[in-house]
């Protein structure tokens, strides 16, 4: 069976909860899922998986300073996660705060590793974004997206 890792970053709580979210999507498709914070998460790790996400606040325009901090790190395993299933998300404290640019910074990250990309047609098409504490609409994003992640990890690499 394949297994996901959900990795995030949170000061607050807003992307604990996403995290957990796209969590519950990826087990409602039948897929093994680790939701944890980066603190918990060792670069090793990563090649433990057959999916990563990353979830990050947006602080200036871009992810925390773990987030990026692990994903410097990856340098380490460069191309031995090529073809993994990869996405991001992030919360921000207000509309055009970033989560955008944020997203994107963690992607451009992913797909350096060779990952592949999940992105969506509907909703948030970069990945899920929240302002403030995930809503209605971005509790719904974020479980479609780890549905999303869930079949497509199945299919490359289940």
């Amino acid at each position: 069976m394949p297994k996901i890792l959900i990795c995030y970053y949170s000061r607050s709580g807003n992307t604990k909860k996403m995290a957990h979210l796209i969590g519950r999507g990826v087990t409602a498709e039948d897929v093994e899922v680790d939701v944890r914070d980066v603190k918990e998460v060792k670069v090793d790790d990563l090649r433990k998986y057959d999916g990563i996400v990353l979830g990050s606040p947006t602080y200036y325009g871009g992810p925390a300073a773990p987030i990026k901090d692990l994903l410097d790190k990856s340098i380490k395993h460069h191309g031995k996660l090529q073809d993994m299933v990869g996405g991001a998300f992030s919360s921000s404290a207000n509309i055009g705060g970033g989560n955008e640019t944020t997203v994107l910074a963690l992607l451009q990250g992913l797909l350096i590793h060779g990952m592949i990309i999940c992105g969506d047609s509907q909703g948030d098409h970069y990945g899920p974004v929240a302002i403030e504490a995930p809503d209605a609409r971005s509790e719904k994003n974020c479980i479609r997206y780890g549905k999303r992640i869930a079949k497509l990890t199945k299919q490359l690499r289940g």
